[in-house]
């Protein structure tokens, strides 16, 4: 299809907005069951793309570090570096790749970026020169954990409008279902086998499994339904900005410092898990054992949140996701026993399953669904970002004598005071529309 064609039929069903929240009330005495078999084929989709897109997240990577240190004679603090490097280049490419969403099928974007993705973990496992390695990463960051899962997150949030809470809430659920299941797979392969072998793995399984089965889900846009009798509403119909009308919108950025603040606070607490689990005398394992409970507090609350958001709206949960967040920087703060952790990874879990289905369903809410893409690729890119910044800086200042909790004094104080500007920006987006 022309870029002009598929750009006129997103704006037209822009346009089936009002029709569908029509549907609304129809659709809350769903079961959920009933609504992933009428729209099975997109939500599996984007949850393949949120399951795959764990061969470029910091948790997947990071199983490789030792090998690739003594392999190119690396020190913690220079893999540290290269890898923030890479992860900021990734992240300044984000907003050009990412517009390409707004005028090119999501179908066709998966046939570009799961195969760049697979050669990027080719190009990991068998790297042979320190430039290969960078690339690689710079590969894996850019395309897994920012256009896999913006490919996802854009197109459900532009073909779900009166269910978008309930469709993101399930996409986003291959996030933790990848964080359960590709690690300990990749752990038996490189026990087995070696690293090589499970990053060889890892590329064909994107080829043979990821590739074709989110290419055909894909393959055929869902558009907003609705009954052609009910054409009529008082739900206004939200304009479609452009990016650079969103730019100069104040209330964007005042949204992106809370937005941010997950990405930051959550890759720094995973970075440091060796240092906290040493500082207060917990077992190794305890941290391991403590992210099953967050990927179950996680899915629930996602859930949850998908459903206050089809009744609520997105601006109404803005001022709460970042409470549980600030609940656990102070918890870290102060050494305690081993139910500690088990708290904070609670608390963590609260925040991300409400923060990762609200920001599926925000943007398209306040911004239109015409530039969603373009829209999206600033917010993926700067949280790329956050999640380079959030090791580095913290561990500069751990290296100056600035420990990691009091640091987290510091960061539930941000939490708590950006949960408030949060409500006062909820209150003037609901003027606003």
């Amino acid at each position: 299809m022309p870029a002009r064609l598929y750009k006129a039929a997103t704006i037209q069903s822009v346009s089936l907005v009002n029709v569908e929240a029509n549907a609304k009330n129809r659709s809350d005495t769903d079961s959920m069951f009933a609504f992933i078999r009428r729209n099975f084929r997109w939500i599996a989709g984007g949850f393949m793309l949120t399951y795959f897109s764990s061969f470029g997240q910091t948790y997947f990577i990071s199983a490789s570090v030792s090998e690739w240190q003594a392999q190119f004679g690396l020190t913690h603090g220079e893999f540290g570096r290269i890898y923030m490097f890479a992860t900021l280049a990734s992240a300044l490419c984000i907003p050009f790749v990412g517009r390409l969403i707004d005028v090119v099928q999501a179908h066709r974007m998966i046939a570009l970026v799961v195969p760049v993705l697979a050669g990027a973990a080719l190009l990991a496992g068998y790297a042979s020169s320190l430039p290969i390695l960078i690339l690689a990463i710079f590969l894996l960051r850019l395309f897994g954990q920012g256009m896999m899962t913006h490919i996802a997150l854009t197109s459900t949030g532009r073909w779900f409008v009166a269910e978008r809470g309930r469709a993101v809430s399930l996409v986003v659920l291959g996030h933790q279902g990848g964080e359960a299941t590709i690690p300990l797979a990749f752990a038996a392969l490189t026990i087995a086998y070696g690293y090589s072998v499970g990053w060889l793995a890892a590329a064909i399984v994107l080829l043979v499994v990821g590739l074709p089965f989110a290419y055909w889900c894909y393959r055929k846009p869902r558009v907003p339904h609705g009954q052609p009798s009910m054409e009529t509403t008082t739900s206004p119909e939200v304009r479609s900005w452009t990016r650079g009308e969103v730019l100069t919108d104040p209330l964007f950025w005042v949204l992106l410092a809370g937005v941010l603040a997950p990405a930051f606070i959550g890759t720094t607490i995973f970075y440091h898990q060796n240092y906290l689990t040493a500082l207060h005398n917990w077992p190794p394992q305890l941290f391991a054992m403590s992210l099953l409970v967050m990927a179950l507090t996680t899915v629930g609350c996602a859930l949850l949140t998908g459903a206050a958001i089809d009744r609520f709206g997105a601006t109404s949960i803005l001022p709460y996701f970042l409470l549980p967040l600030a609940g656990a920087c102070f918890a870290l703060a102060y050494s305690g026993p081993q139910i500690t952790l088990f708290i904070v990874m609670v608390l963590l879990g609260i925040s991300y399953g409400i923060a990762s289905t609200l920001f599926g369903s925000l943007w398209p809410e306040i911004y239109g669904l015409a530039n969603l893409g373009a829209v999206r690729s600033v917010t993926v890119a700067a949280a790329v970002m956050a999640t380079a910044a959030g090791p580095g800086l913290t561990g500069t200042l751990i290296d100056r004598g600035m420990s990691l909790p009091a640091q987290m004094m510091f960061l539930g104080g941000y939490c708590f005071l950006a949960a408030g500007v949060m409500t006062i920006a909820s209150v003037f987006l609901q003027r606003r529309y």
